[in-house]
């Protein structure tokens, strides 16, 4: 047995800790490969991180929210006035004076933009960071920022999916595909909770155990899946099943 270890906290140049880096059969030493590594980068601790996007197509513009251009020829400017902020110099619609007493927590980005005067091609671009399809060819080209980071951080709680969409990955009555995870597979797909949020009886279809189901069955089922891929591993020689865990 080869331990190799550290007494201090410090880390390696590539962001892992000297500490946790490993306690490595001799001969394995020289077969680590990247999935390893990965495997190893993943079981950092990480921030309890979440995002919530409110996704307004067909909203406002900007120029009538949080980026107004009060100088501009009436034409452009907008209807609506600018009002003060509780951030000096920062001034936004007097649509939203709740917001305006809150201006000191968020951030507003005014220098985001693209030259895409298709909708579905431009919302393409926000939420994959790519260039994509139009309303005439709607095939996605590449996967949203929710598959990604469903592919690459996954689940804060196992009980939970990574990436939700509510109430459905939508545009109108088209389905344009950049909510979804494209080439990365559609296991990064959005769970889409369905139904309408707003309504006092809405709930989420599926969610509840089949009928003659129980608690107790259901763990056995979980035990004997877990059981199976126990022995699916043991009978894999190589490891190679291993290394491909996550990566």
């Amino acid at each position: 047995m080869l331990e190799l270890s550290a007494h201090g906290p410090g880390r390696c140049g590539d962001g892992l800790s000297r500490r946790s880096f490993l306690r490595l059969g001799a001969a394995g030493l020289t077969t680590l490969g990247l999935p390893q590594i990965l495997q190893a980068r993943a079981r950092k601790e990480s921030k309890d991180t979440r995002v919530i996007l409110i996704w307004l197509e067909g909203g406002p513009s900007a120029i009538d929210l949080w980026d107004m251009k009060p100088a501009a020829p009436a034409e452009y400017r907008g209807y609506w006035r600018p009002i003060a902020t509780n951030v000096p110099g920062l001034r936004i619609t007097e649509m939203f004076p709740k917001q305006a007493r809150l201006a000191d927590k968020f951030s507003i980005v005014r220098t985001l933009h693209h030259d895409d005067g298709d909708h579905i091609g431009s919302a393409h671009i926000l939420l994959t960071g790519r260039v994509g399809p139009t309303v005439a060819n709607q095939a996605p080209t590449a996967p949203s920022q929710g598959s990604i980071v469903a592919k690459t951080i996954g689940a804060r709680r196992p009980s939970l999916p990574p990436y939700v969409v509510i109430p459905q990955a939508v545009s109108g009555i088209m389905r344009p595909g950049y909510f979804g995870a494209s080439y990365v597979g559609q296991s990064y797909d959005p769970f889409e909770t369905g139904g309408d949020p707003n309504s006092p009886s809405f709930k989420i279809n599926n969610l509840t155990m089949a009928s003659g189901m129980s608690v107790d069955r259901l763990d056995d089922r979980r035990s004997l899946r877990r059981s199976l891929d126990t022995l699916r591993r043991d009978a894999d020689g190589n490891g190679s099943f291993e290394a491909l865990d996550s990566f």
